[in-house]
């Protein structure tokens, strides 16, 4: 027994003893490294990201450590900074990247660096470098000579590094809490954007014979991913927020989500237009699910142009507001089609595919007369646009961007509609049509009555269709509008009072000399209208779509220009009757004075 221990004892003693032999020759390596290697170390790193870089990038850190016994080493206050005068050459050379950065930051870790791989094999390892709270500065030119170079290093970095490794790889290189500010120098003025708390995680870096012919690797990389938490930022002219939260992109399949993304306005419906002073629209955009598909990130990085094979939107509100009381802003509004606005964007991009999915569109409008609010929705809308671009290589090939779209017109009424449009056409040509089914009429006085004065007491809509072709200044084309039951009362405001009072002379005019209660009449006879309507400059694109729509609504019901003629005609022998009825009252009163 007593043997045994001492055995034990003997063992432990030699373990002892290696262990201490071993940490004392580690820590001789590691004494060594530090006094010796590290400045050998630090000035070889400076001269190698200088032939790398053609001398364009140096970096410089205020400390180095090595820790051979755990593979791990770092560098602090690390400043990776642009040659101002070697970038002009660049230029001249036409050898100038497009991109050019400035890092700075606390602290770069290098974790399980493999040495014995680099001895045996002559291969670099390393599982993973994490580099904290870095501050990045992008600044972006593009130059015409390097529009059609690939994404990825002129030269090989293999031949800077062939004479003493046969391959390098990170498996990991993680950036976290980034502070990214963005420079876009192609126009008069630069124009900046900042994100902050943005992390990075690169996958994969490879340098080998290999890998820089590799083209299913980005930048030397098999992966990227971006993560930021949330990101907010007030618009150019002060009266919104944008704000987006849980944003995540991964580079290799180009998949980008937005759990959610919105546009808040920063004064309310009624205090808006006051801070603008005129008669403004104002939006409220709430988007819980965004989702793209095969975005082309050396693309987007390269030449800043975004494409994407598809896009997805789902359950989402789009609000409208506008009040009227305050006075309007007449500018001419020409030009301003959404093709027209898609071409005039500072930079291009490509959305092969747009879904949409249970979107609620609303347009609510306050009337300064009868100080009401009306509003007309269309809910649960959901339908694909394709081909939205303004990239001169994809309108090549197809110059037509079309809208499907299938929604519930204020929550009841199936409305289909398909619009095209032109990108190439110097007019804004687009058309549009569709159907509508099923409406009960009495559902738009939320919309009729405070906005027109008119309350639908009955009407069923059967079916309504229209094809209309349009540009710049006119609308024309055809409605078959059926429907059955329309009877309508007009309103008056009365002053002080919060409610409507119906107008009976116009009412039963207008049922009785100028709406059809049906069409097809008892008759058989069926009214097609056609429409032909001129575009006022001021007019919006959506604007003009529903007056030129409203038109053949007017006519399909009865209500032309005739029609109207003869009802002012009987509402002036009507008001001339009750002056002559008038003046008979008078001239009795006069004579019972002068009895």
């Amino acid at each position: 027994m007593l043997k045994s221990l001492l055995k034990s004892h003997q063992v432990i003693k030699w373990l002892v003893i290696i262990a201490a032999c071993f940490l004392l020759v580690f820590g001789t390596v590691s004494l060594y490294m530090n006094i010796w290697v590290k400045p050998i170390l630090a000035k070889r790193l400076k001269e190698l990201v200088g032939q790398a870089t053609e001398n364009l990038y140096s970096i410089d850190f205020t400390g180095i450590s090595v820790n051979c016994l755990t593979g791990d080493a770092n560098l602090s206050n690390v400043k990776f900074m642009p040659n101002a005068a070697v970038l002009k050459k660049l230029i001249a050379a036409k050898k100038a990247p497009n991109n050019v950065y400035n890092i700075q930051l606390r602290k770069l870790s290098i974790r399980n660096v493999h040495p014995y791989r680099v001895y045996k094999y002559k291969k670099l390892d390393i599982d993973e470098v994490e580099i904290l709270h870095p501050r990045i500065t992008m600044v972006n030119k593009q130059y015409d000579f390097n529009e059609n170079k690939p994404a990825g290093p002129i030269q090989s970095p293999y031949d800077y590094i062939s004479k003493f490794l046969k391959e390098v790889r990170i498996n990991t290189i993680s950036f976290k809490e980034i502070s990214f500010k963005y420079v876009d120098n192609n126009h008069a003025k630069p124009i900046i954007n900042q994100l902050e708390h943005l992390n990075i995680t690169l996958k994969d870096w490879l340098i080998d014979a290999t890998s820089a012919q590799d083209t299913s690797r980005f930048y030397l990389l098999k992966e990227v991913k971006l993560q930021l938490s949330d990101y907010s930022y007030p618009t150019a002219d002060s009266l919104y927020h944008v704000r987006a939260s849980e944003i995540n992109f991964t580079g290799s399949t180009g998949a980008l989500h937005v759990k959610k993304l919105a546009l808040v306005p920063r004064y309310t419906e009624m205090e808006f237009a006051k801070v603008v002073g005129v008669a403004k629209d104002r939006f409220h955009i709430q988007l819980s699910d965004v989702k793209f598909k095969g975005i082309d990130f050396p693309l987007l990085i390269k030449n800043q142009e975004f494409f994407t094979q598809e896009m997805n939107i789902r359950d989402g509100q789009f609000a409208v507001f506008n009040n009227n009381e305050m006075p309007s802003l007449e500018v001419d509004k020409t030009g301003q089609y959404p093709q027209q606005l898609l071409q005039k964007l500072p930079g291009k991009v490509t959305i092969k595919k747009l879904q949409l999915k249970n979107i609620n569109i609303c347009y609510a409008e306050y009337d300064a007369d009868s100080k009401q609010k009306g509003r007309i929705t269309f809910e649960n809308t959901t339908g694909t646009v394709t081909n939205i671009s303004n990239a001169e290589r994809e309108i090549k090939h197809n110059r037509m961007m079309e809208a499907n779209l299938s929604t519930y017109l204020m929550g009841q009424g199936k409305l289909n509609t398909q619009f095209k449009f032109d990108l190439l056409a110097a007019d804004g040509a687009f058309s549009y049509s569709g159907e509508l089914f099923g409406l009960n009429g009495s559902v738009l006085n939320n919309v009729t009555k405070p906005l027109g004065r008119v309350h639908i007491k009955s009407g069923m809509v059967k079916k309504l269709t229209f094809k209309v072709k349009a540009n710049d200044r006119k609308a024309v084309g055809n409605m078959e509008f059926r429907y059955n039951d329309l009877a309508i009362a007009v309103l008056k405001k009365e002053k002080g009072k919060p409610w409507f009072s119906r107008q009976g002379l116009l009412s039963f005019l207008a049922n009785n000399l100028i709406i059809k209660p049906d069409n097809p009449d008892r008759n058989g006879l069926f009214t097609i209208a056609k429409i032909d309507y001129e575009r006022k400059p001021t007019r919006s694109f959506f604007s003009f779509v529903w007056k030129a729509l409203f038109k053949g609504i007017r006519f399909s019901v009865g209500v032309t220009p005739q029609k109207e003629a003869m009802v002012k005609a009987h509402i002036e022998k009507f008001e001339k009757m009750k002056v002559e009825r008038e003046k008979r009252r008078e001239a009795r009163e006069r004579r019972k004075e002068n009895r």
